[in-house]
């Protein structure tokens, strides 16, 4: 949620990045229609209120001397008639105002790509050494804008979804058949492939400050409505029948909630979470797209970072996050671009967003692996996180970022490490967790 003094104060800043956004005046305009009525009625009411106060000052005097003061009594009631009257219509123009409110966008950072689609986001730098099959030279180049390092390859190597059949490390036949479509039995090295990247993932974190969290996997609509942008998300999301719960998405949700309704000492900023849990999606939105494989499921695991600071230091840490999560694909040897994500493609709470691409060399292309976003202080309003200062409670700023999504990481191994053998190398920073080099 934005800063309502804010918005009042710069309305013309609002309707310009919602326009860079792609959306329309409405929500804003809803906004001022009703904010005007809500103020009007504020200072009808302060009126009364004072009028009020007067009639009961003037009947203390009445009485004093002696007189009736049953007429005024008589005001008084008027009055307060008047101002139960004002009161309820305050509360439902609030609830209406507080609504259109929440569905007016956060303000873009000056450096995010007015456009829309994501063929627009800006390439920004490309690191690893690509494997890159031949006839999709041309398009690794444009991709990289010239930058890409590359390996050319005479044989495009296997697509996962043949890999894993062949290898008998994963059963999607079997899953579907109990589950449906998007769902898998991992098996043999591919779980403790899986396991390996969790505890290698958290161990890179933990070095780098953060405090690793098992968060509850389900969520009351009511934070989780807080946290995120429902209207968007709620299509994702896996409702329990018959209970006020949701199976959580991303521990990004109730990390965020966790503090909910607190206010922090400043010495406790900042504060770095390491999120672990599983991911439950519905993938609506997906039909035709990635259906075969572990690519794009319906659960799979996660680590997830998550800041909350200070609002003077939460680019600084947008950077941080965001160089954790490239250290940590570089040193699985993984080739990778960055880019930064234009307006239309933004959810309502980014302020920026950067996406990390992988190469997978069997597609010919990038493909997100993991996303690191800046919120500044819009979740936090929502949630009311805020912190002390000298001046008063200030809302903390708050940013998140993938540290590695497991499903997507082992199709990236699988696809950039095959060897001549027909088997799988793991990467050398991973050994010591799988306890063994290649997958047969």
């Amino acid at each position: 949620m934005i800063d309502v003094r804010s918005l009042r104060n710069s309305p013309s800043e609002y309707y310009s990045s919602a326009e860079k956004r792609g959306f329309g005046r409405e929500e804003i305009d809803g906004f001022f229609r009703l904010d005007e009525e809500w103020r009007s009625l504020v200072r009808n009411l302060n009126a009364l209120r004072k009028q009020r106060n007067d009639f009961s000052a003037e009947i203390g005097k009445i009485v004093k001397s002696g007189g009736d003061p049953e007429e005024t009594k008589k005001k008084v009631k008027s009055v307060n008639d008047e101002i139960s009257k004002l009161e309820a219509r305050q509360k439902e123009v609030e609830k209406e105002r507080d609504q259109f409110l929440s569905l007016i966008p956060n303000i873009l950072h000056e450096s995010v790509p007015v456009a829309s689609g994501d063929e627009n986001n800006k390439f920004v730098r490309f690191s690893g050494t690509a494997r890159v099959f031949k006839e999709d030279l041309e398009n690794f180049r444009s991709l990289t804008e010239g930058n890409g390092i590359f390996e050319l390859i005479e044989k495009r190597p296997e697509s996962h979804v043949d890999v894993i059949q062949r290898l008998n490390i994963a059963d999607l036949e079997r899953a579907a058949k109990i589950s449906g479509a998007r769902f898998y039995f991992l098996k043999n090295r591919l779980v403790k492939l899986e396991l390996a990247l969790i505890n290698y993932a958290i161990d890179f974190l933990s070095q780098r400050g953060f405090t690793a969290v098992s968060p509850p996997f389900m969520m009351k609509y009511e934070p989780l409505s807080r946290t995120t942008d429902i209207d968007t998300f709620r299509e994702a999301l896996y409702k329990i029948e018959d209970d006020d719960l949701y199976m959580i998405a991303t521990s990004e949700h109730p990390i965020g909630a966790m503090l909910m309704d607190e206010i922090l000492d400043p010495h406790e900023l900042p504060i770095r979470v390491a999120g672990i849990s599983p991911c439950f999606r519905r993938e609506a939105g997906a039909h035709g797209k990635d259906t075969k494989g572990i690519f794009r499921v319906h659960n799979f695991y996660k680590v997830e970072q998550f800041i909350f600071c200070r609002p003077e230091e939460s680019w600084d840490f947008h950077e941080e996050i965001t160089k954790n999560t490239e250290d940590l694909i570089r040193s699985l040897e993984i080739p990778y671009r960055v880019v930064n994500v234009c307006s239309g493609e933004l959810s309502r709470l980014n302020s920026k967003k950067y996406d990390i691409e992988a190469w997978f060399p069997s597609q010919g292309t990038f493909r997100e692996v993991a996303s690191s976003s800046n919120n500044t202080d819009y979740q936090a309003r929502s949630l009311n996180i805020r912190y002390r200062t000298p001046d008063g409670n200030r809302y903390v700023h708050t940013l998140n970022n993938t540290g590695l999504a497991t499903t997507r990481m082992m199709v990236c191994i699988i696809e950039n490490f095959q060897t001549d053998q027909g088997t799988i190398r793991i990467p050398e920073a991973l050994i010591p967790y799988t306890g063994f080099e290649e997958i047969t």
